[in-house]
């Protein structure tokens, strides 16, 4: 298992949730996050004005 950060939204409303757990499968490596950690994040995202530490990050946009 791995840890990675998703965002979610765009803009002002970007969100970025650290270290959610990812799982390989070992027959055919396909990543995919369980049904415990897809309810965790419903829950954070339901409940996120309470549960965040706001910082200042740099945004890129690819140019294409």
């Amino acid at each position: 298992m791995r840890r990675v950060s998703r965002s979610y939204g765009r803009g002002a409303e970007l969100f970025v949730i650290e270290k959610v757990p990812l799982v390989r499968c070992p027959h055919c490596g396909e990543s995919y996050l369980t049904a415990e950690t897809l309810h965790e994040i419903e829950r954070i995202k339901l409940h996120r004005r309470a549960m965040v530490q706001e910082r200042c990050i740099a945004v890129a946009a690819f140019a294409t």
